[in-house]
């Protein structure tokens, strides 16, 4: 008897034993292409928004973290220096088919691990609206009042690491 499961319910399995690869990866790379498809898909295009060259142009100083199912980009995001003491972390895309499956936890979490270890005391972020209880869930608090940003409301979040 063989078993047919969907590439998804695969997906779900591996992500069950936790088959999930976090790893950085440099600009102007493949998985750096990768991942501004990913984020165009996930974050601007809904918004009726697009990457132009100009967006991209400082991302070479910047740190780039993916999350990686069977070599498979299925989470990325951005860390940006601010000082010698804070980053701002930017850009948290999942692949739609792979939200709610703890994805985009365990990579905020590997994320701010790799700012601890480049020496780096805070983390600061501008949450969409739909995404603060996210960042609560994850020790983030809220820094000021809420404002708009390309067109959503956001808020102004922080954690110490």
């Amino acid at each position: 008897m063989t078993l047919h499961i969907s590439f998804n319910e695969y997906l779900t399995l591996k992500l069950i034993i936790m088959d999930i690869e976090f790893e950085e990866y440099a600009f102007a790379t493949p998985f750096y292409a990768l991942s501004v498809t990913l984020r165009d898909q996930v974050l601007r295009a809904p918004l009726g928004l697009e990457f132009k060259l100009a967006d991209l142009q400082e991302e070479w100083k910047d740190i780039h973290l993916g999350a990686f199912v069977d070599d498979q980009l299925c989470a990325c995001l951005v860390l940006c220096k601010v000082d010698e003491h804070t980053i701002k972390m930017r850009q948290v895309a999942v692949h739609d088919d792979m939200q709610g499956r703890g994805i985009g936890s365990k990579l905020v979490l590997y994320a701010e691990q790799v700012a601890k270890d480049r020496n780096y005391k805070a983390i600061i972020l501008n949450a969409r609206d739909t995404a603060v209880n996210f960042y609560k869930s994850l020790n983030y608090t809220s820094v000021g009042k809420p404002f708009t940003e390309v067109g959503i409301p956001h808020l102004k979040m922080k954690k110490a690491i």
